[in-house]
């Protein structure tokens, strides 16, 4: 039986122009790197990245009851936001394990758009529309197909994307977002990222996508800016630990225990989980997500064991080399009692133990500009 083919981004050919080296990446054909990650990565913090994330997916949903279909499908509390903000927030299972991690765009007084991962478009579908089947005035639209997203992050993303743009963009505040032209194609200009650094998500129709990354690699040229992979984006994301679907959350973990309980509203009313979190909340977390730092020169990879005292203690779910810090990194669920900053923990590394401690989190200070 042949294998389902890949999926391919409306930037494909651009990437494999650039020299890209693509890989299979949650059923899409994806770069991995052009030039190498720890270039790509530095030449995100120093200048400014153009990331292609049209993988992801979008769902619309309209409707009287559009709010309410959210408010039970999600963690946080969707009627607090304002027409033009962001919010992060998290879908569970009934037993408060993480369906999946995703923005809320609150477009109208009753339209909302929300983005998930790349990976889980299908089974998300299926989950929102499933879950809201009984709710009336809420309808639901599947745009993924026809939307491209380019993310464009780094010191000098603000400059960049304002040389294109047809409004001010230094007017969008941190998670806002507002409707505009960039490059001549009809944009939403979303101040948003998944680097720590100041910049935007820019969500484009899929026909114009390659237009608006085209535009923005000849405005940006002169200041240095170049496309980067999926190789810089992992290392950027962990820097700031940033939970990756797969890696750091999945349907075996919850919010609570995950660092994300900030986003976990329970006097919201009733949603799907929270039942199961307010008792996990009650009799406490048995285990922590936080970020553990090398003392030996190691990488400590997903998947490998964290011991304290030669007994197990939890597992590594992202590792590597920290370009912007100059160390090696990693984030590991570890037991509550041994998630203090400073913990001495070993990761097990082809069967021997390498020393690393607990240490406070972000591991490189965030860029972004909260102000809104």
């Amino acid at each position: 039986m042949s294998a389902t083919p890949l999926k391919r981004t409306p930037l494909y050919a651009e990437h494999v122009a650039a020299g890209a080296r693509m890989v299979p990446f949650g059923g899409w054909e994806m770069p991995v790197q052009y030039t190498g990650i720890v270039e790509e990565h530095r030449t995100t913090r120093t200048s400014v990245g153009l990331f292609d994330v049209s993988h992801m997916g979008e769902f619309e949903v309209e409707g009287a009851g559009a709010v309410a279909a959210l408010q039970y499908l999600t963690t946080n509390d969707v009627a607090a936001l304002q027409v033009g903000q962001i919010q992060y927030s998290v879908l569970c299972y009934d037993n408060g394990t993480i369906v999946d991690d995703l923005t809320v765009y609150r477009i109208a007084d009753d339209r909302y758009m929300i983005t998930v991962n790349a990976g889980n478009i299908d089974k998300d579908w299926a989950h929102v529309t499933k879950s809201t089947a009984h709710m009336k005035d809420a309808r639901w639209r599947n745009a993924s197909e026809g939307t491209g997203l380019v993310a464009v992050q780094g010191p000098k993303a603000e400059a960049l994307v304002g040389r294109l743009a047809d409004r001010d963009v230094t007017a969008i505040g941190y998670y806002r977002f507002e409707r505009g032209n960039v490059g001549d194609v009809p944009t939403l200009i979303s101040r948003t990222g998944y680097t720590g650094e100041d910049g935007f998500e820019l969500y484009a129709p899929a026909d114009g996508t390659a237009q608006l990354w085209k535009a923005l690699l000849r405005a940006g040229r002169a200041e240095g800016a170049a496309p980067v992979g999926l190789g810089a984006r992992d290392t950027l994301r962990l820097e700031m630990k940033y939970a990756l679907y797969g890696n750091d959350i999945d349907e075996t973990t919850n919010a609570l225990e995950a660092g994300l309980g900030w986003v976990v509203k329970p006097a919201k009313g009733d949603f799907i989980g929270r039942e199961a979190l307010e008792k996990v909340r009650t009799a406490g977390v048995r285990r922590r997500l936080v970020g553990i730092e090398m003392v030996d020169k190691a990488v400590a990879r997903h998947g490998y064991l964290v011991k304290k005292d030669g007994h197990d203690t939890g597992i590594v779910t992202s590792g590597s080399y920290g370009p912007s810090v100059d160390k090696y990194i990693g984030i590991a669920y570890v037991e509550t009692r041994l998630a203090a900053v400073g913990t001495a923990l070993e990761v097990e590394i082809r069967g021997q133990g390498k020393a690393a401690q607990v240490v406070r989190t972000p591991f490189y200070p965030s860029k972004v500009k909260k102000a809104s």
